[in-house]
């Protein structure tokens, strides 16, 4: 084991030290301004997290929800999200976790997606994705006709992100809704095939990015840009490639002049698939 893996569990255990003394109990709740709720747990866990990082690594930069960021220009940097799906833990359900991210150089070079509650702990490094220490894969499905997608509530779409997503997910075998971080791991995992979200923060997103390409998905913005900390919160994460340019050909011609990538346009134009129809 890594001293940076490591280092990412002992920030894992920290965090449910914290989350789970306050899990199914009072609750203090504080609306931040962009109307999403914290708690008192949230922040403790956070800083947690952040007291092990400035003992084990003080030269690092942190990127996390509750406390802000520091020394973003740090050749590694941590990108935390204490408890994501806050409103699951609210009202007790297990489908929240803590993710961590760790990028080098722009990238991320580990993820985890820890579910307490569930005593599942999802990590992507090096190629290899691994739940509880097991080996996991994404699931070989390359049509749209045939995918499972997730994303966690309608509620996180604009008008014009819905109606894309909306389009979408009816060209899909089924759609569930309310998985929070949890869906991630159940794509890296093989038990479903898309998950398609916006309005999300680099915390919410960069430590699934980090498991869901290790497990072979493909995960990135809706115009099929790599993930970093200046995204627009757009997320499309794939179990494969051929269904991964399937949703964004969807997404984009039903969001009206969302741009796709440029590397992607070849593939866009000569698909067969019924998903490259416009959504006029």
């Amino acid at each position: 084991m890594t001293d940076l893996l490591r280092t990412a569990h002992a920030l894992a255990d920290a965090a449910a030290a914290q989350s789970l003394a306050h899990f199914r109990q009072p609750l203090d709740i504080i609306t931040k301004a962009d109307e999403s709720p914290v708690t008192l747990a949230d922040r403790a866990a956070e800083q947690a997290m952040r007291a092990i990082l400035a003992a084990q690594m003080p030269g690092d930069g942190i990127y996390g929800e509750e406390h802000g960021q520091e020394r973003l220009d740090a050749a590694r940097v941590w990108v935390l999200d204490p408890i994501d799906g806050t409103r699951s833990f609210i009202t007790g359900s297990p489908l929240w976790g803590t993710l961590i991210g760790v990028m080098e150089g722009g990238r991320v070079v580990l993820g985890m997606v820890d579910m307490p509650v569930l005593g599942e702990r999802w990590i992507g490094q090096g190629g290899v994705a691994m739940r509880n220490g097991q080996p996991v894969r994404v699931r070989d499905c390359t049509q749209l006709a045939e995918a499972r997608i997730f994303t966690t509530s309608p509620d996180i779409f604009g008008a014009a992100d819905w109606a894309a997503f909306d389009r979408l997910s009816r060209q899909c075998a089924m759609r569930r809704f309310g998985g929070d971080c949890y869906s991630y791991a159940q794509l890296a995992g093989g038990s479903i095939d898309l998950v398609v979200e916006s309005g999300l923060q680099p915390y919410d997103y960069l430590g699934p990015a980090g498991l869901i390409e290790a497990a072979g998905g493909v995960i990135t913005d809706w115009a099929g840009q790599p993930l970093g900390l200046s995204s627009d919160g757009r997320v499309v994460a794939a179990a494969t490639p051929e269904l991964h340019r399937q949703a964004l050909s969807v997404l984009a011609g039903c969001h009206g002049g969302g741009a796709v990538h440029p590397k992607l346009a070849a593939c866009f134009a000569g698909s067969s698939s019924s998903s490259s129809r416009s959504c006029s």
